[in-house]
């Protein structure tokens, strides 16, 4: 294309001094020219609309189903059933008066909506006296029954100190003095029980109760431990937890179908003001184990580093469309299932550029997931799950590639438009898995 078209429109006079042919070729460089502009029009569009929904918009990818043009709403049946004018109806004017307030001992709050568990929760009894009885001889009345009410109370964190007692003693045989010795714990020589360790770790990770919150709320239990002390201990729990995350890795390696993902991490200092980027790569197996790795980069050879190099026969491996998968799947000779989600986000970012095309990969989309919800209804595991899966989920996805095909045989929009991408991404990615 050249580049003096790109750069000027020619005016009136210059395009009459040209010949037909000089006027064909200008006319096809300037189709040219208007083809790319719409291309990056179209893009940049895209873009926008993508920035406006991340700063105004719902993030959520729920696309509803479209009704059916023939169903009548219900408000509208039952507007024509309704009259249009109804007749007003006479007023009358009513005296006014006073409610007595009731007053509930919230009787029955036990037994008609209960709110917790009493095989988890600890309930305190406490005994209301009946001021009748004061001034009775307890031959003077009889107790019929009960009514029990309850009410959610909190107390403060508790924390408890293990004083352990030993007696030293001295035989008088043999003039010897002995104690027994202290009970051993899991960290050697630290004042932190246990179930100190474990209150301090879930307290952190669990309920992201940052260290140095803990640490006042000790200090206001009247504690005198310093912050040093709290991340020394989330330490060395961490390294007794090892052993447990090794075997968890171990087992989800030797599954036969596992998942895996990347996740970038701000983890280490870098420099003033700076940390480094790592990445977690969450790794999921068969028997519902997720175990988070962390690795300083996402190269390709992170991936065999995490799955090792000899998968077991009938291996499949769930991922996104991440080049680094499909490498580990063409060099390790595994199944790589890709992502469903994945593929649903690019016929749902294409809504606005064919509406029509994408709402029907969407609905087509949505029936598999149905067949998956009906799995998990019905807790379906196993071979029942396999078979229920090929009667039921098998038929659409076929139907579905099928349609794919259709569409990228037919398709007359650009390599660009969002449409084409959806369809080529998803042919490219059947064809790797």
């Amino acid at each position: 294309m050249p580049s003096a078209v790109l750069s000027r429109i020619p005016d009136a006079a210059e395009v009459a001094a040209l010949d037909a042919q000089q006027v064909v070729q200008l006319l096809r460089s300037q189709a040219a020219v208007n083809e790319v502009l719409r291309n990056q029009i179209e893009a940049l569009r895209a873009q926008v609309e993508w920035f406006k929904c991340q700063v105004f918009g719902q993030k959520s990818e729920r696309y509803p189903v479209q009704p059916d043009a023939q169903q009548m709403h219900l408000g509208e049946y039952l507007g024509e059933l309704m009259p249009a004018d109804p007749e007003p109806q006479a007023e009358q004017d009513v005296p006014a008066h006073k409610r007595r307030r009731s007053r509930s001992d919230f009787t029955d709050d036990a037994t008609s909506v209960p709110f917790f568990d009493e095989a988890k929760v600890p309930v305190l009894s406490i005994e209301v006296p009946n001021p009748e009885v004061q001034d009775l001889a307890p031959d003077q009345y009889e107790v019929v029954g009960q009514k029990v009410s309850h009410r959610l109370a909190q107390r403060p964190g508790a924390y408890v100190v293990l004083k352990y007692v030993r007696q030293v003693i001295k035989r008088r045989d043999t003039q010897t003095l002995h104690c027994a010795a202290a009970p051993v714990g899991v960290i050697e020589g630290s004042r932190a029980d246990v179930s100190f360790i474990v209150g301090l770790l879930v307290d952190k990770f669990l309920w992201h109760l940052p260290l140095h919150r803990q640490h006042q709320r000790l200090i206001q239990a009247g504690f005198q431990l310093s912050r040093p002390w709290l991340t020394q201990l989330v330490s060395q729990g961490a390294q007794l937890l090892e052993p447990i995350y090794d075997a968890q890795l171990e087992s989800i390696r030797s599954s036969r179908v596992k998942a895996v993902d990347e996740t970038p991490i701000k983890a280490g200092r870098a420099g003033p003001g700076k940390m480094k980027a790592g990445y977690f790569w969450p790794i999921y197996g068969e028997h519902a184990e997720v175990c988070f790795p962390f690795f300083e980069s996402r190269r390709h050879d992170c991936v065999r580093a995490l799955l090792g190099d000899k998968p077991q026969p009938g291996e499949v491996l769930l991922s996104d469309g991440y080049a680094a998968y499909s490498r580990y799947a063409e060099a390790t000779g595994v199944t790589h299932a890709q992502c469903w989600a994945h593929t649903r986000r690019g016929f749902f970012e294409a809504l606005s550029a064919a509406p029509q095309q994408a709402d029907c990969a969407l609905q087509m989309i949505g029936k598999v997931y149905e067949v998956e919800a009906t799995i998990r209804e019905k807790s379906l595991s196993g071979e029942h799950k396999r078979l229920h899966r090929l009667e039921h989920a098998k038929p659409l996805v076929e139907q579905f590639f099928a349609w794919v095909d259709e569409q990228l045989a037919r398709q007359g929009f650009l390599p660009s438009n969002a449409l084409t991408k959806a369809l080529a991404s998803m042919r490219a990615n059947a064809r790797h898995s």
